[in-house]
């Protein structure tokens, strides 16, 4: 976990009951998530594989070993997880560095946040040596502080991301608000005990209790963050 704004900054907003906002990365804040996909694609080719459209469905949004993990076994590839793991982190990290597209309504929002000193974190399944590449292009000084997915035991669908973050910013889970786009981050979040924003990109998200779907990032700020802290489950 590393923290990039003074700890004053987890103070709460003045009014609100709101103390904080965890992002996502992956398809939350930036257009990546099809980057992923095809980054495997590729490595997977130049393994002698092809992969199948259908399997994008179940790695989307999942913790790097979990997606990996699944591909070797579903093609019967002959590589070690740790040694894909570090393939597919450095062709992906190819490819970010020819630019990062926000997803609508993202700048905006980091914006309004950063305007309002609300403690912001991003929360990602992602490794740190990508969170750190994407940082630069989102800017560091929106977030009071960033968890990677290998700098913690257990990584989504798990809660301890989301925990983590909240005790960084010395807050309390169920006054924080979360904005995710997968099934797999959602049950992370509210798992850990937060409110939820389901921002669905590359696969839909179910209804459930407590969880509010939007069309996109376009369609939050504060007031409705603050909106569903206050609101009942």
């Amino acid at each position: 976990m590393t923290s990039t704004v003074p700890a004053s900054l987890t103070r709460m907003a003045e009014g609100s009951v709101l103390q904080a906002v965890f992002l996502d990365m992956d398809g939350t804040l930036v257009d990546t998530e099809g980057f992923w996909w095809d980054v495997e694609v590729e490595v997977f080719a130049d393994l002698g594989h092809r992969l199948d459209e259908a399997w994008r469905d179940v790695v989307v949004g999942g913790p790097m070993t979990r997606s990996a993990g699944y591909l070797i076994e579903a093609t019967g590839a002959d590589i070690t997880l740790e040694e894909l793991t570090v393939l597919l982190n450095e062709r992906f990290e190819g490819r970010i560095a020819r630019g990062v597209p926000m997803m609508p309504g993202a700048a905006r929002l980091l914006a309004e946040l950063a305007r309002h000193n609300v403690p912001t974190a991003l929360v990602s399944a992602s490794h740190r040596r990508i969170i750190d590449r994407v940082l630069a292009s989102l800017g560091h000084e929106h977030f009071a502080l960033s968890v990677a997915g290998d700098e913690v035991l257990r990584t989504k669908p798990h809660p301890e991301p989301y925990l983590t973050a909240a005790q960084g910013l010395g807050a309390e889970p169920a006054r924080c608000a979360v904005i995710e786009d997968t099934a797999t981050g959602v049950a992370a979040a509210e798992a850990a005990g937060c409110r939820v924003v389901a921002v669905p990109s590359a696969a839909p998200i179910a209804p459930g209790d407590g969880r509010v779907i939007v069309r996109s990032l376009e369609d939050v700020d504060l007031r409705f963050l603050r909106t569903l802290i206050t609101s009942p489950h």
